[in-house]
């Protein structure tokens, strides 16, 4: 059983960056700050994507200051899970020492998904699904990472 003292410390990790893992640890602030401490990063660092930061502004929780970061910048901080939210981010997941548990959730990619709309409102709608997603996964959170997640092996 987890220390009650302690926040469980997690890692979104993602291609970019961009998106879903900052949407993941924005989510888990939000929602279970206080017994979780999110990080995000990519395998590839991109940049902030607007239609992430829109999407969850409309749901009150404000990205626009957070930067897409490399996964190489975070390797010195003990986690308690990696959760690899998209196919290439789970088959390139670096090692990590420790303790550290490497679980796979994945999300379907908006801006994947958004190249194909015809409207911006169609494109922020494949955003609007997955932060909901994300969202949905967040609040069953400690759960959700022994229950619901894959093991990454």
């Amino acid at each position: 059983m987890q220390d009650q003292t302690k926040k469980l410390r997690i890692l979104y990790l993602c291609t970019g960056n961009s998106c879903r893992s900052q949407m993941a640890e924005a989510w888990t602030r939000h929602l279970r700050g206080d017994q979780v401490e999110p990080y995000s990063a990519g395998v590839e660092a991109g940049a902030l994507d607007p239609r992430a930061v829109a999407v969850m502004q409309e749901a009150g929780v404000t990205i626009s200051g957070q930067r897409p970061k490399p996964v190489q910048d975070l390797m010195h901080i003990e986690f308690d899970y990696v959760v690899t939210l998209c196919g290439h981010a789970q088959e390139t997941c670096p090692r990590f020492p420790g303790k550290t548990k490497v679980v796979h959730q994945g999300f379907d990619d908006p801006p994947r998904l958004a190249a194909g709309a015809k409207t911006e409102e169609e494109a922020l709608a494949h955003y609007r699904r997955v932060r909901d997603e994300i969202r949905a996964f967040v609040e069953a959170l400690p759960a959700a990472l022994w229950n619901g997640a894959t093991p990454d092996g």
